[in-house]
């Protein structure tokens, strides 16, 4: 009963929003400041009415009359709420769009660090079943961060798009990423965070089976790492160019390794290990089985001396040749 006398409530709002935006002889000009505080009232009576596709409606509604009325953050604001009623309603299809609308009125209103935050509580949201658009809305972050010369910042959404890009498997771009990232903080002089940066770079190398990469990024990388981390790269990287797995498995099942970023610790796992060369085996023995044939003159040479050849048999080659 409540929820329905929340929805009357809203219509009420909205009458009012639409009467606000009436013009007349004597009023010329819409009043776009009191439609929106209207309709952002039927938005919330419509959210606790649970009824989410009116309360969409009515923020969209509110935006758009901020912006008519150069209020900007408001606007931004409004279609930021959006993106959580698309999650309420399940249907996400929008909430990227949405996100990136928001942080482009967030940017011209000078509030960038807003604009990030809406791509990323968006990118949160897609994250899990379509990781494919939260990589697209946090490379848009990454871009926003730059531009506000942010290197921290543009870091940290960097890192989300290089985990995502190693869940995806696209190896390639994941190490671009993470090199990326190393030059972020190398910016901001954040130097601790290189060195398990550097690890990550190796196994991502090592996924794409590039060893000659993997060897290249410890050898730029590797004196920012700590002790433990120096001499487990070094155990794998040593066993891959020795083809060992069971060095290799070793190196990967470091106490490290399984602390690091949930993406790389499963990446750390799932590598695939080398393959090293194995000896033949030895053949099995039949029982049972005939003899070798051994011939005449090779059995006569065992036993060290054995009995001469019988009486008036020679060798046709005693004396040699000549």
């Amino acid at each position: 009963m409540s929820g329905k006398k929340k929805i009357d409530e809203g219509l009420e709002y909205i009458r009012a929003a639409e009467k606000s935006l009436k013009t007349s002889v004597l009023k010329w000009r819409p009043d776009y400041e009191m439609a929106a505080d209207e309709y952002s009232k039927a938005a919330t009576c419509f959210k606790n009415g649970k009824s989410y596709e009116q309360c969409m409606e009515c923020l969209l509604k509110a935006a758009e009359c901020h912006k008519q009325n150069r209020a900007l953050f408001h606007a931004a604001k409004s279609i930021e709420q959006a993106v959580l009623i698309c999650k309420e309603l399940g249907d996400l299809r929008e909430v990227a769009n949405l996100a990136e609308r928001s942080c482009c009125l967030y940017q011209q209103h000078g509030s960038a660090d807003a604009g990030c935050g809406a791509l990323t509580k968006a990118a949160k949201i897609l994250e899990t079943t379509h990781p494919e658009e939260a990589l697209r809305l946090y490379q848009r972050a990454v871009e926003v961060s730059v531009i506000e010369d942010s290197a921290r910042q543009a870091a940290e959404y960097v890192s989300k798009t290089a985990r995502i890009l190693v869940r995806l498997g696209m190896y390639d771009k994941a190490a671009d990423a993470i090199k990326r990232e190393i030059g972020f903080h190398q910016q901001s002089e954040h130097l601790p965070a290189i060195g398990r940066l550097a690890v990550a770079l190796v196994l991502v190398q090592l996924a794409r089976g590039d060893t000659v990469a993997a060897e290249k990024a410890f050898k730029e990388w590797g004196n920012c790492c700590d002790a433990p981390e120096v001499q487990t790269l070094e155990m794998l990287l040593s066993a891959f160019d020795e083809e060992d797995p069971d060095a290799a498995r070793q190196a990967l099942n470091s106490p490290f390794m399984k602390h690091m970023d949930v993406e790389y610790a499963r990446l750390a796992r799932d590598l695939p290990l080398p393959h090293g060369t194995s000896s033949q085996p030895k053949g099995q023995v039949r029982e049972n089985a005939a003899p070798s044939y051994v011939s005449s003159r090779a059995a006569g040479s065992q036993g060290g001396g054995g009995a001469a050849p019988a009486g008036g048999e020679e060798d046709d080659f005693e004396g040699g040749l000549c």
